[in-house]
């Protein structure tokens, strides 16, 4: 199967990385910034990861984006697919998402990396 890379980021750090595709995640599922017990957590925590994947949509996303992946990798061109997800901070949504979804892929056989290019930053005063 085919080499994929996913990385995960937040969009009031810096622009998205170049990528094959690009999930944003900031208008459709509940930040859990906004819950004062998971603010300074991130998806290094268990509550927060439970928060994110226990909201409505997110499992199906991720499906429909290891789909598309699927997709790109029964084209005829070779090399790396590169799947961004972004979150408004890249603490909390992205991380557990680039997760979820590095998961799944592997399961299916792809070769997949991981990174996390704002999980470690402060969060955002908003």
């Amino acid at each position: 199967m085919s080499a994929v890379e996913i990385v995960s980021f937040g969009y009031l750090h810096d622009a998205p990385p170049a990528a094959h595709l690009t999930i944003d995640l900031r208008h459709h599922f509940r930040d859990p910034h906004v819950s004062p017990e998971l603010r300074y957590m991130t998806a290094d925590d268990e509550p927060v990861r439970t928060a994110v994947l226990g909201t409505h949509g997110i499992t199906d996303l991720v499906d429909a984006t290891a789909t598309a992946v699927a997709a790109f990798a029964s084209g005829p061109s070779a090399g790396t697919i590169t799947v961004a997800d972004g979150c408004a901070g890249g603490r909390h949504r992205a991380p557990t998402f680039a997760r979820a979804l590095a998961e799944q892929l592997t399961a299916a056989g792809h070769s997949v990396t991981v990174s996390h290019r704002d999980l470690s930053k402060a969060v955002v005063q908003r």
